[in-house]
């Protein structure tokens, strides 16, 4: 146990209140004080909720905290959504929630009894004073924490203002479970987030993007001066008349309500010498995934066993950060998802309620198809049924109970099996630009494993277009004859189809391959490299010289002969590169590209040359083959191409020919921060899709079978590509039919015989 002997909360919120019974129950000879700047019946807010998985973790700290807040619980276990007027309910659920000034005071009085001094009405004393007097200090004074503002140096705090508008309100009305409700006003979408809190009130959440709150007025009246406690009015009875049909009769209740904007509080650091951030002086989530309150009470656990098992408070500190941090951080990614799918709700507008309700449903990425299935099969099989029946509609066979990610999918005159396709992964195995019996069996592996589509690794235009000397080509017809041996392999002994994706390597040319060092350049046998500008990659790449219109031109026909090429070879597929930093990609972005000719400056001139592309190619290329083009959605680069240059460019290709876009992000900067986690790069394909109609396939760390059946039955992506979870097993997209018992999936005849010892091994 830590020399933690003397400790003062400033705050007497969740958080600071339930470290405080913490830390006291673990040693009653603990001196705690808390200060609270409010009196004891203050309160903002109304209702707090609660996962099954907090109330766990609250009962094995404290069960007898648990036990007086359990006793005042309003339970349910279903999530209805109203879509403009068409309900669905999906079930199985497990929630809690009561009011939060009986949370708080049941807190109250439970830290009293365990001898905490919890002293309300009473500013805490000056920051220098506190940190003296005490071993340690808990900020848990709040999303406008004094504490992180003083010691900002240290913290390394951030508040990212999001740009929706929501109000929070109460009413009488007592709904029997959590409820969204979607209504369209001359004015735009808005939405309620609603859940009850006890047997005769619901928390009341308005929310809308912030064009259709101006459109709505509601701009002049939230610049009307309230005084502290007041309500907007004029607000909450606009509220009542757009949702009169849901109140039925039942007024909205204020608690110093106005017009609010979610900040995301994020800090670099929680601690500072003898100083911890908890709750929302630490962190913020979006209130659609789930409570500061959670949050704040599971902090409050987190610190509170640090405390008791470490021996200093250093390393107590340091060990709360170390655990506590990385799973907040998870959570905020997720709330984080979510917060934007709300912000770009309108863009869903005209989606059929079916798959509205499963993108809302799903808008996090934590909560999954399986998930969903597991809770409320019932629901899921509603899900199946229509997307069954728009896959019959565009003239494709799907039988019922099949997977999502098993509905077949046709592009021109291909048709794929399923939704599954082996991204391009780069192998620096070619000799000369030439693929081996490395390629043949590492694309017929995965060909056999059951994908819908194989795509190679970047096929480079020209020896000066290689990344690193083990790339392929498709630049003589030796490179061709080798790659219509891999094509016929899997024409002939699977039932996947293969394409060929096509680049120009720019100014991330002339590197060594990978397990050599991963973007250096060579030291030997380096080739000059071009760019759209002489700007490098990394401080120690070579410079690129400033691509010419005559180098440009013949970009352009290498391109073309590459394309002749894989048709002859007999891909099915052509994609075209167009990201990561490679030659278009860096044209594209403003970060690389600072020519003042018809190839800079504004996206249309900045997309030029991959058009140009794009149409020589889309013109050899035949008509009843399709062609993909792979972006970067966002450099994660300030002031670089983003996701509304991609929202901008993907109509563009498409015009052009692109019969869908492969959706990546990143590789073009090394200033790049990307918000790396689970399925990181699928908001952007969704949003691709959902904005300009123009079919996505979505790539990044998209692993599960889960994860693939989600995408496709929300519509994010019309295929999903996976990439790594291939390196592994060869046979991801097989093992995945097994795992899910569907039998509509076809295996190779001479692994039959383990297919029936799995079944039979299964059989009860």
């Amino acid at each position: 146990m830590t020399a933690a002997r003397k400790i003062v909360s400033v705050g007497g919120g969740p958080g600071g209140l339930f470290s405080a019974i913490l830390l006291k129950k673990a040693d009653p000879a603990r001196e705690i004080t808390v200060y609270e700047r409010n009196r004891a019946d203050d309160t903002f807010g109304f209702g707090v909720v609660f996962s099954q998985e907090t109330l766990e973790n609250i009962e094995s700290a404290d069960p007898e905290s648990l036990g007086r807040i359990a006793a005042e619980f309003r339970h349910w276990s279903a999530i209805d959504v109203d879509f403009l007027g068409t309900w669905e309910r999906s079930d199985g659920h497990a929630f809690a929630a009561l009011e939060r000034k009986r949370l708080l005071a049941i807190l109250g009085e439970r830290a009293a009894e365990l001898g905490v001094d919890v002293r309300y009405a009473t500013p805490a004393p000056p920051l220098a004073e506190l940190r003296r007097g005490h071993d340690l200090v808990i900020a848990a004074d709040g999303v406008n924490s004094a504490i992180r503002t003083e010691l900002a140096g240290a913290f390394g705090p951030s508040v990212d203002r999001r740009t929706a508008k929501y109000v929070w309100f109460a009413t009488t009305r007592p709904f029997d479970c959590f409820t969204f409700q979607f209504v369209e006003t001359p004015h735009g979408l808005f939405w309620a987030h609603i859940y009850p809190y006890d047997g005769e009130r619901s928390t009341f959440i308005v929310e809308t993007d912030s064009e259709t709150w101006r459109r709505a007025g509601l701009d002049r009246f939230a610049e009307v001066p309230r005084k502290p406690g007041e309500n907007d009015e004029r607000s909450m009875r606009f509220c009542e008349e757009i949702f009169a049909d849901l109140l039925d009769g039942h007024p909205l209740i204020g608690n110093n309500s106005g017009w609010l904007s979610f900040g995301v509080v994020r800090n670099e650091r929680w601690t500072a010498g003898n100083v911890a951030l908890v709750g929302d002086a630490a962190h913020t989530a979006h209130f659609s995934i789930g409570s500061g309150t959670k949050l704040a009470l599971e902090d409050a656990i987190g610190l509170a066993s640090a405390v008791d098992r470490e021996p200093t408070v250093e390393a107590a500190l340091k060990a709360y950060q170390d655990d506590r941090k990385p799973l907040v951080e998870s959570l905020q990614r997720s709330a984080q998802t979510s917060l934007e799918w709300f912000e770009g709700a309108r863009r869903y507008r005209h989606l059929a309620p079916e798959r509205f309700t499963f993108q809302l449903l799903t808008r996090s990425q934590r909560v999954t198809y399986d998930n969903l299935k597991l809770r409320d099969a019932a629901y899921v099989g509603r899900v199946d049924a229509w997307l069954a029946d728009r896959t019959r509609e565009l003239g494709l066979h799907v039988e019922p109970g099949t997977p999502p990610m098993f509905h077949p999918y046709r592009l021109r005159g291909l048709e794929l099996p399923n939704r599954i396709v082996v991204s391009p992964m780069a192998q620096y195995s070619a000799t000369g630009g030439v693929p081996d019996d490395w390629h043949l069996v590492h694309l017929g592996a995965r060909a056999q494993g059951g994908a819908g589509l194989v795509m190679t690794e970047m096929i480079c235009t020209s020896p000066d277009a290689r990344i690193t000397p083990g790339c392929p080509g498709l630049w003589t017809d030796e490179q061709r004859d080798a790659w219509a041996r891999v094509v016929r392999f899997v024409h002939d002994r699977t039932d996947a189809k293969i394409g060929a994706q096509l680049g120009h390597s720019g100014r991330k040319g002339s590197t060594k391959v990978m397990w050599e060092g991963i973007d250096e350049p060579l030291e030997s046998g380096s080739w000059e490299i071009l760019g759209p500008s002489p700007i490098r990659y990394r401080p120690d790449s070579q410079v690129p010289r400033e691509a010419t219109a005559e180098d440009l031109d013949r970009v352009v026909a290498d391109f073309v002969a590459n394309a002749r090429r894989a048709d002859e070879a007999g891909f099915d597929l052509l994609e075209l590169h167009f990201a990561h930093g490679y030659l278009v990609s860096s044209f594209l972005s403003p970060l690389s590209n600072r020519r003042t000719d018809d190839y800079g400056g504004s996206l249309e001139n900045r997309a030029r040359l991959g058009l140009r592309i794009l149409d020589a190619v889309r013109e050899v290329w035949p008509a009843d083959k399709p062609i993909s083009v792979r972006i970067s959605a966002t450099d994660w680069v300030d002031d670089g191409f983003d996701g509304d240059d991609a929202v901008a460019l993907a109509p563009m290709l498409a015009a052009h020919g692109a019969d869908i876009v492969d959706v990546s992000t990143g590789q073009t900067s090394v200033d790049a921060k990307p918000a790396y986690g689970r399925l990181y790069q699928t908001p952007f394909a969704d949003r691709i899709r959902q904005e300009t109609g123009v079919p996505t396939i979505t790539v990044g760390a998209v692993s599960s079978v889960e994860d693939a059946n989600t995408i496709i039955a929300s519509g994010r992506a019309d295929l999903c590509a996976i990439a790594r979870p291939h390196l592994v097993d060869p046979y991801w997209t097989m093992n995945a039919a097994l795992d899910q018992d569907y039998r509509g999936h076809p295996f190779p005849k001479q692994y039959r015989s383990g297919l029936s010892a799995r079944r039979r091994a299964q059989t009860p």
